[in-house]
């Protein structure tokens, strides 16, 4: 099985090579696709169809953990906005993103959700998450979430 085909189970064995810290409700992971440079996501450390389905002290922690990884992209991106996206439409378990929106996205984008941009923009390859394009993002967003760890 490739890590993408179960994100959750990869990223407790270690083989989701996406994911930047283990939290406490969660794995914070970089998106595949960096069209909005610093889209993240928190997974939690089991599977869950819903955020509802989650014991209450746990979602607790997701959903505050959520916004720390939103600070955390916040410092790396210097966003106009964040916006936080728990959906489970097409990917049947609990997963939040994390949009780091900007000034500088195109007119007709910027007032509406992410998922209006055409489907170009979340499968182009230059949009892709390489490290050599993202990988300083990453690092400071990784950077923010280590020292939230250290700190808690």
């Amino acid at each position: 099985m490739e890590w993408y085909e179960n994100r959750i189970a990869s990223a407790k064995n270690g083989t989701n090579p996406m994911v930047m810290a283990e939290l406490n409700a969660g794995f914070a992971v970089i998106g595949d696709t960096q069209f909005l440079p610093g889209y993240s996501v928190l997974l939690p450390k089991e599977e869950f169809a819903s955020l509802n389905d989650m014991p209450h002290e746990l979602r607790k922690e997701f959903l505050y953990e959520m916004t720390v990884l939103g600070d955390a992209v916040a410092a790396a991106v210097k966003p106009t906005r964040l916006n936080y996206d728990i959906l489970g439409n097409q990917d049947n378990f609990l997963h939040a993103h994390v949009f780091a929106r900007q000034a500088t996205e195109p007119a007709r984008h910027r007032q509406l959700p992410v998922w209006s941009y055409e489907r170009d923009y979340w499968v182009n390859e230059d949009n892709a998450y390489t490290d050599e394009k993202f990988g300083a993002i990453r690092a400071k967003i990784t950077e923010y979430l280590n020292n939230y760890l250290a700190s808690n």
